[in-house]
């Protein structure tokens, strides 16, 4: 049988698990990404902002965007076409004949300034939340995460 294995404080609610504790963060930067897009009027889906997020797509083969999105590279072909009708990005012949690879178009450009902007805006106003020391002890504690799991 599965046991709920948050703690339960005295005084409160159960305390969260870690992962819970990073997804809801993240959740709240992906629901601000998006009604920032929209607000400039780009029509882009939970799914496809998943392939502008960091490093982004440029330069990058579709299987490697379909690791990153976790899921098939036939699913993310259909994401990209997508994508490429609305003019975010192009697909090019790589240096090799079998691959491909995925250039971001001017709109594109546009979609990853107001992400990065928006992300910008996320981190000082965190900032100021959590005090300066605290916010850089969250970021380099994240990253030392990110470079021992082996994704930077």
């Amino acid at each position: 049988m599965f046991r709920n294995r948050a703690r339960q404080r005295p005084d409160g609610p159960p305390t969260a698990l870690i992962g819970a504790l990073l997804r809801l963060p993240h959740e709240a930067i992906m629901t601000r990404i998006q009604a920032a897009l929209a607000g400039h009027g780009h029509d882009v889906t939970s799914t496809e902002l998943g392939v502008f997020l960091f490093p982004g797509p440029d330069a990058r083969r579709p299987i490697e965007l379909a690791r990153q999105c976790g899921m098939t590279r036939q699913a993310m072909n259909y994401v990209l076409a997508g994508l490429e009708r609305r003019d975010y990005l192009e697909r090019h012949d790589a240096a090799t004949a079998r691959a491909r690879v995925v250039r971001v178009t001017e709109r594109g450009r546009k979609v990853i300034a107001i992400i990065r902007a928006e992300v910008r805006t996320i981190e000082r106003e965190w900032t100021e939340r959590l005090g300066e020391r605290r916010f850089e002890a969250l970021r380099t504690t994240l990253l030392e995460l990110a470079l021992w799991l082996g994704k930077l």
